[in-house]
């Protein structure tokens, strides 16, 4: 019989607190998997260990099936194409098998999970400043924020199972990164509803500088509007129902009927205003900032001469400018492997490294709003 390994791929983070926190999350989920199961995990990027010394780990245990799951809350261009090339990659290296599991998505654990600390962020503002009525209360709920779709349209789904799950009286979706509206624009929208208090609630694993973002945006708009109750909610980090959820992704691929991975998928169907990446290749291109962690360029925000005392994003804006991004994908290599895993394209390719642009780069309440908020 095969012996079972269970891999936690993470994406890891500059912020040495988010890598702590997903390490005590896999620290964790043991105790919801059989026994016999060794379980490891690794990161795509920023962060030791890479995902490739966790299978490392779970060979050197005798492991020959492997059950892979992305650390991630929605299915986007890093659970879709990253970590699967990665674990593809291996598995055809050295000859084992690795299955990929479902990312967290939409789930009622989930959103019992995020309901929960959006009641106790209420609970201690009601404990500190008194009760305001739901009905007065407006809910913002901010997401990592992607070049796809899929995953932006599963956080404002989060977003609606709790607004109408609690009874708030108004809710607004905002985003920290790559798409819009980012979580400046979005909170000054929601202090112009006209609420008594503003829960800001960000839909988001673990610390890192995007979680120093959103408290950070959340003060400064709250300095604005004196009038109005900012609440700053806590994130997921450890919560019983999301080690419960990831426990049941990893269990469901020994199942009779796997589920399939990222249903609506860019990258098999047509999706309005993303038609031209069906089809596109499976790849990474991680393979850059594997394990730099802390020592990686822009770790630190005391280093950023454009900001404050938290990030806003404008550092980023002005190295894609300059073509000094890490994300910007116009290096070159080649390479050329068939996709066998559970999410493929199917098709063996060797190319120039490229991905397709967002196609709402230049919306005035995404990325570009950050050019808003100078250092002063």
């Amino acid at each position: 019989m095969s012996k079972i390994g269970v891999m936690i791929c993470g994406h890891g983070s500059r912020s040495q607190a988010a890598v702590d926190q997903f390490s005590v999350l896999a620290e964790k989920l043991p105790a919801y998997l059989p026994p016999e199961w060794a379980v490891e995990y690794g990161y795509l990027e920023f962060a030791n260990p890479v995902i490739r010394d966790g299978l490392d780990r779970l060979r050197a245990q005798g492991c020959d099936k492997i059950l892979a799951v992305p650390g991630m809350l929605f299915a986007a261009m890093h659970s879709k194409n990253d970590i699967p090339t990665v674990l593809n990659t291996y598995a055809a290296k050295h000859g084992i098998e690795v299955s990929y599991g479902r990312e967290l998505g939409v789930d009622p654990k989930m959103i019992a999970a995020a309901g929960g600390r959006v009641q106790e962020a209420i609970a201690a503002a009601n404990a500190a400043h008194g009760e305001v009525p739901m009905h007065e209360t407006c809910l913002v709920v901010i997401g990592r924020g992607a070049s796809d779709p899929d995953a932006n349209g599963n956080v404002a789904k989060i977003a609606r199972m709790l607004h109408e799950g609690l009874g708030f009286g108004w809710c607004e979706v905002g985003y920290s990164g790559v798409t819009f509206p980012l979580v400046e624009p979005c909170l000054q929208h929601a202090s112009k509803l006209g609420y008594k208090r503003i829960v800001v609630f960000p839909y988001f694993l673990f610390s890192g500088i995007l979680i120093d973002r959103i408290y950070g945006f959340t003060d400064q708009v709250a300095a604005e509007n004196a009038d109005i109750q900012f609440v700053k909610a806590g994130y997921l980090n450890d919560h019983e129902q999301v080690l419960a959820t990831f426990a049941e992704r990893i269990t469901e691929q020994v199942g009779e009927i796997p589920p399939p991975n990222c249903a609506m998928c860019k990258y098999r169907t047509q999706v309005l205003g993303f038609e031209a990446e069906v089809g596109a290749v499976q790849e990474s291109h991680h393979h850059h900032v594997e394990g730099q962690g802390a020592s990686a360029p822009g770790s630190n925000v005391e280093d950023c001469t454009l900001c404050d005392s938290f990030c806003t994003g404008l550092c980023r804006l002005e190295k894609q400018a300059k073509g000094h991004d890490h994300h910007d994908h116009s290096h070159d290599h080649d390479h050329s492997h068939d996709h066998t895993h559970g999410h493929t394209h199917g098709h063996a390719h060797s190319h120039d490294h490229v991905h397709a642009e967002y196609p709402h780069a230049d919306h005035p309440h995404g990325p570009e709003s950050a050019r808003k908020s100078p250092k002063t």
